[in-house]
């Protein structure tokens, strides 16, 4: 059984992986926070050039929606890679997952909202 540490870190890699195959690249910073049966992932320094050349040559609301229509449509295509990933990882089914990115920021945010809290095991203290 994984600590919660564990449990995080592997969420962590899993979802870098994703966004290098499927978006490009990975994020500059990635952390996981498990909170009960909340998966709570923030990646930052996720925009590739081109998203901030198209953030930065149309107006503020016209790239910003343009950009998070596309990335929100690519997350949700690659829905199922991201539920089996975490089912894999912790254990426990994922009843839903919510995406936001800031075009300002550069940050993503990923919830998933699970079945259950997933087991893990204390961190054995030295």
């Amino acid at each position: 059984m994984k600590t919660q540490g564990e449990i995080e870190a592997a969420i962590s890699e899993g979802i870098s992986r994703f966004e290098q195959e499927y978006m490009g690249r990975g994020p500059k910073d990635i952390r996981a926070h498990l909170i009960g049966d909340l998966l709570l992932v923030r990646l930052q320094g996720v925009l590739t050039a081109a998203e901030k050349q198209l953030v930065g040559t149309l107006s503020v609301e016209k790239g910003r929606d343009l950009l998070k229509q596309v990335r929100t449509q690519l997350v949700e295509a690659a829905r199922p890679v991201l539920e089996s990933m975490v089912h894999e990882v912790t254990g426990v089914k994922t009843l839903s997952m919510h995406h936001d990115i800031s075009t300002v920021t550069g940050e993503e945010i990923v919830i998933f909202s699970l079945d259950e809290s997933p087991l893990f095991r204390e961190k054995k203290t030295k």
